[in-house]
């Protein structure tokens, strides 16, 4: 069998690691503010108020919600507390913020709370391509995570990932 093809991946020691597997479910929702000010830029607070209290909110249960405003608006503070507070009995996750900026901040709850212990003294490879939203900052969490744990880290696949770490000896 001196032809025969080795799988030198699969018979290797590396170790895969996938942050879409962590990637909580939950439906994904932004909520703009700006439906509540007048022509979309001044908030008056009676009418904030009003229209936060009448608002349906068990749409967002068990969502994760990004708060924003999508005008030029100036929203105090207290704006978003008070939409989140009214958010707080359904929604799994409120941010102010962007998509992104709620994908960030999840992972960033997500990524210390993972026992890496496996991976001790192991030659790890955080996946690459991803079929959902994982935000950059998340592999930037976890390859920090990582470092005093694996023997070395990559980035990519098995077949073809770029060395980023290895544990001086």
């Amino acid at each position: 069998m001196e032809n025969e093809i080795i799988n030198r991946v699969a018979n290797s020691k590396l170790v895969t690691f996938n942050l879409e597997d962590f990637y909580p479910e939950g439906k994904r929702m932004q909520l703009d503010i700006s439906m509540w000010l007048l022509e979309g830029i001044v908030l008056k607070e009676s009418d904030f108020r009003k229209s936060v209290k009448e608002h349906d909110w068990t749409q967002y249960q068990d969502a994760y919600v990004a708060l924003h405003c999508s005008t030029d608006a100036i929203v105090p503070g207290w704006a978003y507390i008070l939409v989140s507070i009214q958010l707080a009995p359904y929604a799994k996750k409120t941010v102010v913020g962007s998509m992104d900026t709620l994908e960030s901040i999840v992972f960033a709850e997500i990524i210390p709370t993972l026992d890496l212990s496996v991976l001790q003294d192991k030659p790890v490879i955080i996946k690459g391509c991803a079929h959902k939203p994982i935000p950059q900052n998340a592999y930037v969490l976890l390859a920090k995570r990582l470092q005093p744990i694996a023997r070395s880290i990559m980035y990519g696949e098995a077949c073809s990932s770029v060395p980023l770490f290895k544990k001086k000896k």
